[in-house]
């Protein structure tokens, strides 16, 4: 079992940042691979971000390229989400999850452990 808390979300200005944590406890010895995904009400939850266990590897949604940046420390076990240059279109309750599988994933279903979600509210 791995548990997931999220933690740095908040009311920003549209073109301001924001930098979401995700400190991960339990059976943090195996090689998890990590994901953001955010969700609105009445929406699917959305892919953001995903890296692999070393970091080497990423992968973003083309609606934050460019602006968002994953990263990781695994001798802290906690994953990092850089928001840059938000957008109104950027608010949501924002979720990290872990998976086994291999490879970068984008599906929330592939995902095996999930936080309980920061919101994020950016104004225009």
């Amino acid at each position: 079992q791995v548990q997931l808390v999220e933690s740095g979300g908040g009311l920003v200005q549209a073109g301001g940042s924001l930098r979401l944590s995700c400190a991960a406890s339990g059976r943090t010895d195996s090689n998890y691979a990590m994901g953001w995904f955010r969700q609105v009400p009445g929406k699917e939850r959305e892919f953001v971000a995903a890296i692999n266990w070393s970091g080497r590897s990423t992968d973003y949604a083309d609606s934050v390229k460019g602006r968002f940046t994953i990263s990781r420390d695994n001798a802290k076990n906690t994953v990092y989400l850089q928001m840059n240059s938000l957008k109104p279109e950027d608010t949501a309750i924002y979720y990290c999850a872990a998976t086994l599988a291999v490879g970068l994933t984008t599906i929330p279903g592939r995902y095996s452990y999930w936080g309980q979600g920061t919101q994020v509210t950016v104004s225009s």
